[in-house]
C-alpha cells in the first residue's frame, strides 16, 4: 500500500475532488448553496437554483464524508429564476464573494425567505411568515458595497478571494461594489509587501480611504471616517473607524434605523439598553426619544467604537457608554437589581447566545428589538428567549446584500403574556 492511500484512508477515504455527478437540484441552504444527493451522497452545490438537473463537479470531500461539496459547471435544465450572471467573475472556480449572481433579484429574496422559515422551523421550532424586502439604494442589486476588502496576490495586485480558499482571484471590477471604490485605483496599483488593502467609500471624506493590511509603519489604520443615517426628516451624522463596522450597503443604516425607531416603540421617561452598540447607530436616536428623563445605555466591547460613540453622543446628557462585554456588563447590571423598558440587540453574526438572552430577560424590559446578520443565531436566540419567557412577536427581512446568500432580520421579542395578547 503506497503512502499516498495511506494518508488517504486515514484522512477519511479517497479524494472525490474533480469528480462530475449529474444531479437534480432539491431545496436552498443556508450559506449560498442548494442541497442535491448522488447515490445517496449528500451534495452541496453553489452556482445553481432548486428544481434545476446540473453537472455538480466535486470542490471538496472524500469517500465516507457526511457531506460534499460542488459547483454546477454544466446547466442541463434551467429554473426559470436563471439569469446570466452579471459579473465574469462569479463562476465555478472564482471569486467566492457572491453566491446568488446566477438568479433574479425575485428568485434571489424568495431563496432567502426560504432559507429563514427553514431555519426558524429547524432551530427554534418556529413557523414564520416572511418575505425578504429590499433595501433602497443599490443598482438592481449591484453598486451597493461601499466597504470592500481586498485581497493582494505574491506580485502585488488586488483581488478578491476564491471561495473557501487564500487563493486570489484578479479582477477589474466587482459589480457589487460602489462606483467610487472601484475608481480609487485599488485595482490598478500594485500593493507589494501587503496582505490586502481595505477601501471605504463613506459619506466623508469625498474620497475613499485605502487602509494598506498590515500597515506600513506610520500609516496608522485610516482614522476615523463620517457616515450619515436618517430617520424621516431626523438626520444624524456619525464618525466611525475606517475599518470599524457601519453597515456596507448605503441605504442599510437609514432602513434600520428607522424600523428599530418605529418596532421599539420608545417614549419619553424610558430606560433603555443598546447591546453591541457600534458607535450609536441607535444610541443617538434613543437618547433624543426618550429624553428629557429617560436614559440610553450603550454597551460595546470595541473601546474604540465606543470612544466613537461617546463623540456622536456627547450633545445628549442622558446617554452613557460602557466599553465591556455585553454578557458582563449584564451581569453586573442584574446583580445590581437593575431593569430597563426596552433593549435593543445588534450582536455580530455568531448571536448573542443563551447566557444574554437569558440575562436581558431578568432585566424585564417589556419589548426587545433584536438585528442579526445571520438567520440560524437569530433562531437560536429566540428559542433561547422563549425558555425565558419572552416569545417572537413579529419578524422581517431586508436584503442588505444583493448578489450573496447573507440577509438582515429584525425580531421583536416581548413577554410571552404580551405575545398572546397581540
Amino acid at each position: 500500500m503506497s503512502g499516498r492511500q495511506t494518508r488517504e484512508r486515514a484522512a477519511g477515504g479517497e479524494s472525490l475532488v474533480g469528480r462530475e455527478w449529474t444531479v437534480e437540484v432539491g431545496p436552498v441552504a443556508h450559506g449560498g448553496h442548494c442541497v442535491a444527493r448522488h447515490e445517496g451522497q449528500v451534495v452541496f452545490v453553489r452556482h445553481t437554483l432548486p428544481g434545476e438537473r446540473v453537472v455538480a463537479r466535486v470542490t471538496e470531500g472524500r469517500v465516507g464524508d457526511s457531506f460534499v461539496r460542488a459547483d454546477a459547471v454544466e446547466v442541463l435544465e434551467a429554473a426559470p429564476g436563471r439569469v446570466a450572471a452579471p459579473c465574469p467573475y462569479a463562476a465555478p472556480g472564482l471569486c467566492g464573494g457572491c453566491d446568488f449572481q446566477h438568479a433574479s433579484l425575485t428568485t434571489q429574496r424568495e431563496l432567502k425567505a426560504a432559507v429563514v422559515r427553514e431555519q426558524f422551523a429547524r432551530v427554534a421550532g418556529l413557523e414564520v411568515d416572511v418575505d425578504v424586502r429590499p433595501v433602497p439604494g443599490d443598482e438592481d442589486g449591484l453598486r451597493w458595497r461601499t466597504r470592500v476588502e481586498f485581497a493582494v496576490d505574491g506580485s502585488g495586485r488586488a483581488g478578491l478571494r476564491r471561495h473557501r480558499s487564500r487563493d486570489v482571484v484578479r479582477v477589474d471590477d466587482c459589480p457589487i461594489a460602489t462606483q467610487g471604490v472601484i475608481d480609487c485605483g485599488v485595482l490598478d496599483t500594485e500593493w507589494p509587501d501587503l496582505e490586502s488593502v481595505d477601501v471605504v467609500d463613506a459619506v466623508h471624506p469625498d474620497e475613499p480611504v485605502l487602509v494598506p493590511l498590515p500597515a506600513p509603519e506610520g500609516a496608522g489604520d485610516g482614522g476615523v471616517v463620517g457616515e450619515l443615517a436618517r430617520d424621516g426628516v431626523w438626520e444624524g451624522e456619525y464618525v466611525v473607524a475606517a475599518r470599524g463596522f457601519w453597515q456596507v450597503h448605503p441605504g442599510a443604516a437609514s432602513t434600520f434605523l428607522s424600523r428599530v425607531v418605529a418596532l421599539l416603540g420608545a417614549e419619553p421617561g424610558d430606560r433603555v439598553l443598546d447591546l453591541y452598540a457600534g458607535s450609536g447607530l441607535f444610541t443617538m436616536r434613543l437618547g433624543e426619544l426618550v429624553a428629557p428623563d429617560g436614559f440610553v445605555l450603550g454597551v460595546e466591547g470595541d473601546r474604540v467604537a465606543v470612544e466613537n460613540g461617546a463623540v456622536n453622543t456627547e450633545h445628549l446628557d442622558n446617554v452613557e457608554w460602557r466599553a465591556n462585554r455585553v454578557d458582563r456588563e449584564l451581569r453586573s447590571l442584574v446583580g445590581q437589581g437593575v431593569t430597563a423598558d426596552l433593549a435593543v440587540l445588534d450582536p455580530p453574526r455568531t448571536g448573542a447566545g443563551k447566557d444574554v438572552m437569558g440575562l436581558l430577560a431578568r432585566m424585564s424590559p417589556r419589548r426587545v428589538v433584536y438585528v442579526a446578520c445571520d438567520p440560524s443565531a437569530l433562531a437560536r436566540d429566540v428559542r433561547a428567549a422563549a425558555t425565558h419567557g419572552y416569545g417572537l412577536a413579529s419578524l422581517e427581512a431586508w436584503d442588505a446584500f444583493p448578489m450573496t446568500h447573507h440577509v438582515e432580520c429584525i425580531a421583536v421579542l416581548e413577554p410571552r403574556d404580551a405575545t398572546a395578547a397581540s
